[in-house]
């Protein structure tokens, strides 16, 4: 008995040694990673070589990569002089995650890991702001609490209009635009983080009006009250949907208070936002 056991137990030593997780063919292991999610690929790419070989497999990333991904290239990289050549599809992922600047750094796009969608940000600098050029209405003003490192601050004005557009070729899927804006001006005082309300007035009058129009014909309008002085909130647009991402869509957006019977100041404008619509229930606030 004791030599049938020992004979058995040497039999497991012979198949643990077969089976060994280092053993596995990397195409076979570069199947099962195709399957995870791209934080799984790299945490699993740690376990040996095995694994660390088929974590590079472009297989393996190209299914990660949005299927117009050449198209957000060409767009990323609008002169061919600096489009990287012979670039891997993990580097190719791992640029486009990145923050990506676009037509003179008035945006930023990246591709969010958790959805696969692009997302976008435009400066107030990317923005038609009427009367931005009037320093008795709107300045320019630093902040660390912005991506872009500045924000546009409106002291007081009658006719309040912002508007925008950008083209670009978004992957297939839904997606959802915020005004990102302040009541307020915020500035630091011996490392605390204060904000000035005494310009804030007339956004409690009449309510503020969004809309949104695309090149494929969706269409929508809201409105709401600003509130809420001294915190940043995204205020919700509207939401569109790419069905056919072969070409860039046009988006055109725009946030509005032009009843001129009254004033309106102290609000600071940050940016304009676009993610996928995964996230309107973290963003939405009104």
């Amino acid at each position: 008995m004791g030599l049938a056991f020992g004979k058995q137990a040497s039999g497991w030593s012979a198949q643990s040694k077969k089976t060994r997780l280092g053993d596995l063919p990397e195409s076979c292991v570069a199947m099962v990673l195709m399957n995870l999610d791209p934080k799984d690929i790299c945490t699993m790419a740690m376990l040996n070589r095995a694994f660390y070989g088929a974590s590079s497999a472009d297989f393996v990333w190209e299914s990660k990569l949005p299927a117009n991904y050449p198209q957000i290239l060409d767009k990323i990289y609008d002169d061919d002089d600096n489009l990287p050549v012979n670039l891997c599809k993990k580097d190719i992922y791992a640029s486009l995650c990145g923050f990506n600047s676009i037509d003179n750094g008035t945006k930023k796009v990246w591709l969010d890991k958790s959805t696969g969608g692009m997302c976008m940000a435009i400066s107030s600098k990317g923005l038609s702001i009427t009367g931005i050029d009037d320093r008795r209405y709107w300045n320019h003003i630093p902040t660390e609490e912005s991506r872009f490192s500045t924000v546009a601050y409106l002291q007081q004005i009658w006719w309040f209009e912002i508007n925008g557009e950008v083209e670009f070729p978004f992957p297939e899927g839904s997606y959802s635009i915020f005004f990102r804006v302040q009541l307020g001006r915020t500035f630091k005082r011996f490392g605390r983080r204060l904000c000035n309300m005494e310009q804030i007035h007339g956004w409690d009058v009449k309510p503020v009006q969004f809309q949104l129009s695309t090149s494929e014909g969706h269409r929508s309008v809201s409105q709401c009250f600003l509130e809420r002085p001294g915190k940043w909130f995204h205020y919700h647009v509207g939401d569109f949907v790419v069905e056919n991402s072969k070409g860039p869509m046009r988006v055109k957006f725009s946030m509005t208070q032009i009843d001129c019977t009254h004033t309106k100041g102290g609000l600071s404008l940050d940016s304009v936002v676009i993610y996928p619509s995964v996230f309107k229930g973290r963003l939405k606030r009104f």
